[in-house]
């Protein structure tokens, strides 16, 4: 194991980022770990769909992290990353340099914005404030068009976040039902992709498809999204009216990449090989959405994902140190609940299988424990 003197930096506060800082104390109880990131707080993604239909508040989902911090005797460093130096061994921020003996990358991705009238559109995952916008948004509205996408990134396929947006889109249908206010709404799924989702598999597909069918949301698929206005979607062959656009952007690596001196994938993201190791660099590793790593082409950039690569970074990462090669790769896993405010639908997918359960009130319960449960880690 690494001695006391070994200083070992994390780069963010999300999923991949807690994960290693984790499980690096755990199998290094002396090591020197700091975690670098603006705030010392974590903002709970998945719950996000929640906001908009009043289940949760913003507030409910930024947790501060000063007791997780102490207990497991990390050093938080209150600042910006803008570039990397010396092969990772240097870390350069908005309040001066920092150096480590070994470095894990896990700040996250950002969102494309290169659609034009991108200003229009509402994206869920930016954030809390972005969900109370789309709850306020909802809230004013006394009927209209709303319509629902997501996009990925032309450069590297996997790099896209559709679950939300299936859940976001059947969770307001629901909420609207339950408020009485279905009938004076227009709902509409629009993908550039025939088959959207299909990281899913073949079957989960078929299956939201058909839930969209049922719920009387409209469909438009498989012709490419040419622009957004203040009142709609156009793609090559229509103009979709919508006072109210809601969409996932694809992913690409955080803006400091550029400025890290590592030649990124051709989607902009850290290359990673299959123990998370970044390629050509020595002692840095890459967890969650800031990488790009190898496996089948329908690995998710999701929370659970993340957690798998930040362990195996981890444990790599101290084998590094030591001057052993790694050993620990993360399992290809899919795993979610396509909630929609009272009942779900389970995804799961591995290199071996690939299924779809029907939706059930016990997967949404499922999934609001899976929350509590999560969240008391750090609370």
């Amino acid at each position: 194991m690494p001695n006391g003197n070994s200083r070992i930096v994390i780069l963010g506060a999300g999923f991949a980022a807690l994960s290693a800082a984790r499980e690096l104390r755990r199998r290094a109880p002396k090591a020197m770990i700091s975690l670098i990131a603006p705030r010392a707080e974590f903002v709970y993604l998945p719950s996000l769909i929640w906001v908009p239909p009043g289940i949760r508040k913003g507030s409910d989902l930024i947790i501060p992290l000063q007791r997780f911090l102490q207990k497991y005797r990390i050093n938080h460093c209150a600042c910006t990353v803008t570039g990397l130096k010396d092969g990772g061994r240097t870390v350069v921020t908005d309040h001066g340099e920092v150096a480590n003996d070994a470095l894990i990358i896990a700040t996250g991705g950002r969102f494309l914005k290169g659609m034009p009238g991108i200003e229009h559109a509402l994206t869920l995952c930016e954030g809390v404030a972005a969900a109370e916008r789309i709850r306020d948004r909802l809230d004013s509205m006394t009927g209209g068009n709303i319509a629902f996408g997501f996009g990925g990134n032309p450069q590297e396929p996997s790099a896209m976040r559709g679950g939300p947006m299936f859940e976001l889109l059947f969770g307001v249908d629901t909420m609207l039902r339950q408020q009485g206010r279905r009938d004076k709404f227009r709902l509409t799924f629009f993908n550039a992709a025939a088959e959207p989702g299909k990281r899913l598999g073949e079957k989960a597909v078929r299956n939201l498809l058909a839930e969209m069918a049922r719920r009387g949301i409209e469909t438009h698929l498989g012709e490419k999204i040419l622009r957004f206005t203040d009142h709609s979607v156009d793609t090559e062959t229509a103009s979709l009216p919508a006072e109210l656009i809601l969409f996932m952007p694809g992913l690409t690596g955080p803006q400091w990449a550029a400025e890290s001196g590592i030649e990124l994938s051709a989607g902009g993201f850290f290359p990673a090989d299959e123990f998370c190791v970044v390629t050509a660099c020595r002692k840095v590793f890459v967890a969650g959405d800031a990488g790009s790593y190898p496996g089948p082409d329908w690995l998710p950039k999701q929370a659970h994902m993340a957690d798998l690569q930040a362990k195996a970074a981890a444990e790599n990462l101290l084998l590094a140190l030591q001057g052993k090669a790694p050993v620990a790769r993360p399992r290809p896993e899919l795993i979610c609940i396509v909630d929609s405010v009272n009942s779900g639908m389970l995804v799961y997918r591995d290199p071996q299988r690939s299924f779809m359960l029907p939706a059930s009130r016990l997967f949404h319960w499922a999934k609001r424990y899976f929350e509590g449960h999560y969240l008391r880690t750090f609370k």
